[in-house]
């Protein structure tokens, strides 16, 4: 069996998804599977450590290690343990250790349930193994390929550059009280969330350093994949990085465009097409060879298919949606799209 080479973009639960569906390709294709992921992502516990620590926020790349654990016990496990997150501590419930020898100091008002002040609450363990062994070993990549030998996974995640970024948009509308006013939204967080328009994005800084092993895999490779996930935060970025985009448009590679399924907030108002546009208008040299789709959530599929064609791209629709209408990729049946799509022969 050929070992295929497929690089996956992205970041967080799009990601993941992606992610989760090339290992459900395993029985058919032999693929060498490497995640980039952004690493702009300034919320949450993520958003917290990058600020106090230094260094990537690790939350996407934790995402993207559990996606590709191993099968043993033992690597799901430890894939579980990376994704538990620690909740508040609550008054009047003793610190694990203190003995029970008297009631926790809360950081609220205080009737028995208020939360404690807690530096870990709202961590996940993952992340704070990730951000030490970045410490320790000095070198994202170098941390990450420990991390995944820790948790047998069967393919390699790096980070699109080994410094954090920042992602800032122009938005129209963003308060909706001046739905024609044009503002800029600084990180991450701030963009995905904005019910605004997003009409320009940036990083800053504007040219960071691409990751040395990305780029590599990169010119390597036999599939680009890009998508689902979040367009302007996980998608998108990638894009803006010169050495990435660069090494996008030479790699031999076929290029691959998985859409999502609904709009979301910083997405709001755009067409399934318009999402194949704004590629297009942040990396014109970009070809893509097939964009793969829900038929139920593209709905007319002519704009999709032009759009596709824009691209230099065909468009492939099939069933890759969970069964119970949330809008949520089920790996299992994009793993069985992208089958015979990876596995066909130039």
């Amino acid at each position: 069996m050929t070992t295929r080479r497929v690089v996956a973009f992205g970041g967080g639960h799009g990601l993941s998804a992606s992610l989760r569906a090339l290992r459900h390709c395993a029985p058919e294709l032999d693929l060498d599977i490497t995640a980039v992921v952004t690493v702009g992502d300034d919320g949450g516990s993520s958003g917290r450590l990058r600020a106090e620590r230094g260094g990537l926020p690790p939350g996407d790349l934790r995402q993207a290690l559990v996606a590709l654990a191993g099968d043993h016990p033992a690597t799901r496990r430890s894939a579980g343990l990376f994704q538990h997150r620690f909740a508040a501590a609550v008054a009047g419930v003793p610190e694990q250790g203190s003995g029970g020898s008297g009631p926790a100091v809360g950081d609220g008002p205080g009737d028995g349930g208020a939360a404690r002040s807690d530096g870990l609450a709202g961590h996940a363990v993952g992340n704070l193994v990730l951000c030490g062994l970045m410490e320790l070993l000095g070198d994202p990549v170098a941390a990450l390929e420990h991390a995944g030998a820790m948790l047998g996974a069967v393919g390699r995640v790096l980070p699109m550059s080994r410094q954090p970024v920042g992602i800032e948009a122009q938005v129209r509308g963003a308060d909706p009280a001046a739905p024609d006013e044009v503002r800029t939204l600084r990180g991450q967080h701030q963009v995905a969330v904005t019910t605004g328009r997003v009409e320009a994005l940036r990083l800053t800084p504007a040219a960071p350093a691409a990751c040395a092993e990305a780029l590599a895999a990169i010119g390597a490779a036999d599939w680009l994949i890009f998508g689902p996930g979040s367009w302007y935060t996980s998608v998108l970025p990638h894009l803006l990085v010169p050495q990435l985009a660069d090494a996008i448009v030479s790699s031999p590679a076929r290029r691959l465009v998985t859409l999502n399924l609904a709009a979301e907030k910083e997405t709001l108002g755009l067409s399934v097409a318009d999402h194949l546009a704004a590629l297009r208008w942040y990396l014109p040299e970009l070809k893509v060879d097939l964009v793969l789709a829900d038929a139920k959530a593209v709905g007319d599929p002519e704009p999709v298919e032009r759009a596709a064609e824009s691209l230099g791209a065909r468009l492939v629709l099939a069933p890759v949606a969970v069964t119970d209408d949330t809008p949520r990729h089920d790996p299992v049946a994009l793993g069985a799209a992208l089958v015979p799509v990876l596995g066909a022969d130039r």
